[in-house]
C-alpha cells in the first residue's frame, strides 16, 4: 500500500502533516524567513484503465509540483505554505470527473492550481497548535487521511491540536470547518462545508504495542451528502514482536461502532472490525487480514474522510461501502532485496482480496495488486503498480497499471 507523502512536522505518529522537520528557532522577526526552509517535490504517473461497461480506455499522463515553504520558529510560533499543480502531459482522454468524458474510465486527477496547506502554528515541548488549511493523517488513515497516492491531496481547513504530556501518551483534538476534497473546487463536491470533531488518543508505553482510542464525529452540511454524517467511536491496537534476531511478529486489532449523526436521515449502528497478523525475516514479509464494515438497517459502515485508496484494492471498487456492507479477507507478500549494489531496495508486493458482503455473504469479486519500488538515486523513487479485480457480483471487471517516478528537493 502507497505511504502519503506528508510527514509530521512534529513527531507524532498519530498524525501527520507536510513540511518534515521542525522548525528552526529564529532570534528575530527577519530571521523567520531567513531560517526558513524551502522544498519542491515532483510526482510524474502514467495511469492506464481498462474497465469493463467503457467504450474507450482511460490514459492519464499527470505531472504534480508541489511548492512549500517553512518558516522558522519564534517564541513557538511559525507558518508553513503550500501550493500544488496538476498539469496533463499530452491529451487528456480520461475522465477527471470535471471534463464530462464519460466514454472512459475515470481517472481522478484534473488538471488543476491549489493553496494546498497554509497554517500558523504554535509548537512548546509539550503542545502543538495549528490552525489553517492543513493536511491531516491519523493513524493509519483508515477515517482520516490526505489520499496521499492521488495527484491533488485531500485537506482540512481546521484548528488542531496536539498534546504529549509524556514520550508515551498523545492526544490529538481537531476541529474541521471545511474539507478540501482531491476533485478540486470546481466540481460540485469538490469542497465539504462541515461542523466536525477529531478525538484520538494514544498510548504507546505498553512495551507490546500501541492502543489508540477515539472518536469522529463528522457533520457534513452539505444536502448531497447529508447521508454521510456520522458518529465513529472505536479502539485500536498494533504491535510488533521479536522471535528471533531475524524474525518478528505483527499484530493488529480494531473496533469501531458507527451510528446516524446530526442531519443524516438514516437510523443505524453498523459496526467496522479489523484484524491482521503478519511476520517478516531477512527481507521476506506475509500477512493475513480480516476486515469488516457492517450494514444495519440498508445502511453501511463508511468511512468518506479516509485514504481509500489504501483499503479494499487498489483498483478502488469500494470507495463507497455497498449497502449490504463489505467483508475483505486479503493476504499480503513482500519482499524487500537487502543487498547487492544495483537491486538492494527493489520492493516486491503482492495483494490479494477476496470480496463479500456483510449481509448474505454473497460474492462480489477478488483482487490482485501488484507493486514494484525502487529508489533509483537520492531523492527520486520510480514504481510499477497495478490492480485486476475480476468481479461476481458488484461492479465490472477492471484492469489498472501506474507508472511512477517521483523526486524530493
Amino acid at each position: 500500500m502507497m505511504k502519503a507523502p506528508l510527514k509530521c512536522a512534529v513527531s507524532i505518529a498519530a498524525l501527520m502533516v507536510s513540511s518534515g522537520v521542525q522548525a528552526k528557532d529564529a532570534a528575530n522577526f527577519s530571521e523567520l524567513f531567513e531560517k526558513g526552509d524551502v522544498g519542491l517535490d515532483l510526482r510524474y504517473r502514467l495511469e492506464l484503465v481498462d474497465q469493463d461497461g467503457f467504450a474507450k480506455n482511460a490514459t492519464a499522463s499527470t505531472l504534480l509540483s508541489k511548492l512549500w515553504f517553512r518558516t522558522g520558529s519564534l517564541n513557538g510560533f511559525s507558518a508553513y505554505i503550500e501550493g500544488t499543480n496538476t498539469s496533463v502531459l499530452g491529451k487528456e482522454t480520461y475522465n477527471n470527473t470535471l471534463n464530462g468524458n464519460s466514454t472512459r474510465p475515470v481517472v481522478a486527477d484534473p488538471d488543476i492550481t491549489e493553496l494546498n496547506q497554509a497554517y500558523l502554528q504554535y509548537a512548546n515541548d509539550k503542545t502543538t497548535v495549528r490552525v489553517g488549511r492543513q493536511g491531516l493523517n491519523l493513524d493509519t488513515e483508515r477515517f482520516i487521511g490526505t489520499v496521499g497516492f492521488r495527484q491533488n491531496d485531500q485537506t482540512y481547513d481546521a484548528a488542531t491540536a496536539i498534546f504529549k504530556p509524556t514520550k508515551d501518551l498523545t492526544a490529538i483534538y481537531g476541529y474541521v470547518w471545511n474539507v478540501n476534497r482531491i476533485f478540486g473546487g470546481s466540481h460540485p463536491l469538490g469542497d465539504l462545508d462541515t461542523n466536525t470533531q477529531i478525538i484520538n488518543v494514544s498510548y504507546s508505553g505498553l512495551g507490546f504495542g500501541k492502543l489508540t482510542g477515539y472518536a469522529y464525529l463528522i457533520d457534513l452540511n452539505d444536502a448531497p451528502v447529508f447521508g454521510l454524517s456520522s458518529s465513529t467511536v472505536g479502539i485500536r491496537f498494533a504491535g510488533k514482536q521479536a522471535a528471533t534476531k531475524s524474525v518478528k511478529f505483527g499484530y493488529e486489532f480494531e473496533y469501531a461502532t458507527q451510528s446516524d449523526y446530526k442531519d443524516n436521515p438514516a437510523d443505524f449502528s453498523a459496526d467496522y472490525w479489523h484484524a491482521g497478523v503478519n511476520t517478516s525475516s531477512n527481507g521476506f514479509s506475509l500477512g493475513i487480514d480480516y476486515e469488516l464494515l457492517g450494514s444495519d438497517n440498508g445502511v453501511s459502515f463508511k468511512t468518506p474522510l479516509a485514504t481509500l485508496h489504501k483499503f479494499n484494492g487498489w483498483a478502488d471498487k469500494f470507495l463507497g461501502t455497498p449497502a449490504a456492507g463489505l467483508r475483505d479477507v486479503f493476504v499480503t507478500a513482500s519482499y524487500k532485496v537487502q543487498s547487492g549494489e544495483t537491486l538492494k531496495g527493489l520492493l516486491l508486493k503482492a495483494v490479494y482480496h477476496d470480496f463479500k458482503s456483510d449481509v448474505g455473504s454473497v460474492s462480489y469479486g477478488s483482487e490482485l495488486d501488484l507493486l514494484i519500488s525502487k529508489k533509483v538515486a537520492k531523492n527520486v523513487t520510480a514504481s510499477v503498480k497495478a490492480a485486476f479485480y475480476n468481479a461476481d457480483s458488484f461492479a465490472t471487471d477492471t484492469d489498472k497499471i501506474w507508472f511512477t517516478l517521483a523526486a524530493k528537493f
